[in-house]
């Protein structure tokens, strides 16, 4: 099916055990493989989180056909020349960026809708010296191979293929990779539950007000900073319910969860937590800002909705981590932090470049208020700044560096995801 394996050829490539290769956010046991396309169909809605539709696939691969980043692009439709020359840039960018050496386009919907996009994209990786191991256009339950002449191999009616019974599918499934119908599907995880729009909205009332009282004991006390209190008991709090997730707890309560995302809009707070998010917990930080996200009302969305944004980003979950942004930017079109972490995800730096330069001492020191009456050396003795290292410099400058284009798009390495404009590198979007 691909022009460097004879036609009709059907070797079994799969998943093996290899971690030192495996791409970020798939689990250890999964190693993934460009396989027979069947299987390659059957795993990608495990990558993306869900079964894409009008979409171009780019899987890039390295040695032995691992899958090392995918990403995804939304077709425009009807056709529009200037989308798919942004989405054929921004696909060979990526690869080059990465040192990609080849990859395996996949396009999903109709000829009309597939085909210009996926043949612009497919020239220009290929004039970057980047190898098109295989082209695929897939529509209704069935498959084209777009580099395959031999209708004993590839008939011009296609042929039929079932994601969900391969045993690909399974493995995927086995590994903790569902695949939900649809992206729409996916953002709904992300929805508060039917039914308790009432419950959350009392809850954050009486957090609001619990907050509120914590700010007036610190100005009825002559406090400096009246707002340090509640900072102080938003960060315990916060960190309180970190080690409860990392511990593989969880909360159920909506008053308990609606106080954290309150406390959460003290920048401080929420730094705090931001400085804590080690890849090694990016599982755990997942469910947590998940369930805080859901239990937020509007005004409190933006702060839970940046968190998750930049796990999911760790874990080279592309789409969940722009559906985060997305719902961050709704809420507060001039947040900051979803405005830096669009633009990492719309860079498609990858997940490894998602790491807080600050630990949480660093972070509270930079919010700590200057002492008054000190010299300006005095006061830098007694909170020291740390020199950014190299690679801190380099992810900021590539950060600095990389703007956004305007296309849909979601990246990941090994899994990644769709959406609009974003890059990871590795698990879904």
């Amino acid at each position: 099916m691909t022009h460097d394996k004879p036609a009709g050829d059907s070797s079994p490539h799969s998943f093996t055990t290899a971690p030192a290769s495996r791409p970020s956010g798939v689990p250890a046991r999964v190693q993934l493989r460009a396989a027979t396309p069947d299987a390659v169909l059957a795993v990608v809605p495990h990558m993306l989180g869900f079964y894409p539709s009008r979409s171009l696939v780019v899987l890039g691969l390295g040695e032995q056909s691992r899958v090392m980043v995918t990403f995804r692009y939304d077709l425009p439709e009807p056709f529009d020349q200037e989308v798919a020359s942004d989405i054929a840039h921004h696909a060979e960018y990526v690869l080059s960026r990465e040192q990609i050496p080849a990859a395996m386009l996949i396009g999903y919907g109709s000829e009309d809708v597939v085909l210009p996009v996926l043949a612009q994209t497919a020239a220009r990786i290929g004039n970057h010296g980047i190898h098109l191991q295989e082209a695929l256009r897939a529509e209704a339950g069935r498959y084209w191979s777009l580099l395959c002449s031999d209708e004993m191999c590839c008939p011009p009616e296609g042929r039929s293929y079932d994601p969900g019974s391969h045993p690909a599918a399974a493995a995927m499934t086995g590994a903790g990779l569902t695949a939900h119908p649809d992206r729409e599907a996916l953002a709904r995880t992300l929805q508060r539950p039917a039914g308790t729009a009432d419950a959350i909205a009392r809850a954050t009332e009486h957090a609001r007000k619990r907050l509120a009282r914590l700010v007036a004991s610190g100005e009825a006390a002559g406090d400096r900073d009246p707002k340090l209190r509640a900072t102080r008991v938003g960060r315990s709090q916060l960190q309180r319910a970190i080690r409860r997730y990392r511990a593989g707890g969880r909360i159920d309560s909506y008053a308990h969860l609606a106080w954290l995302a309150v406390l959460l809009s003290d920048i401080r707070v929420r730094d705090d937590a931001w400085a804590r998010m080690k890849p090694a917990d990016r599982d755990e930080h997942c469910r947590l800002w998940t369930d805080v996200l859901r239990a937020a009302t509007t005004d409190f969305v933006p702060a839970p909705a940046s968190l998750l944004a930049f796990t999911a980003w760790q874990a080279g979950n592309g789409a969940l981590a722009a559906m985060a942004v997305d719902r961050a930017l709704a809420a507060n079109l001039g947040y900051s932090m979803a405005h830096l972490l669009a633009g990492a995800i719309e860079a498609a730096l990858p997940p490894a470049a998602a790491r807080m330069p600050m630990t949480p001492a660093a972070v509270a020191a930079s919010y700590a208020p200057p002492i008054t009456g000190a010299s300006r050396d005095e006061r830098s003795r007694r909170v020291p700044r740390r020199r950014p290292s190299r690679s801190e410099r380099a992810v900021a400058a590539r950060r600095a560096g990389n703007s956004a284009g305007g296309t849909a798009r979601e990246t990941g390495a090994g899994r990644a995801r769709p959406g609009k404009p974003s890059a990871t590198g590795s698990r879904r979007r």
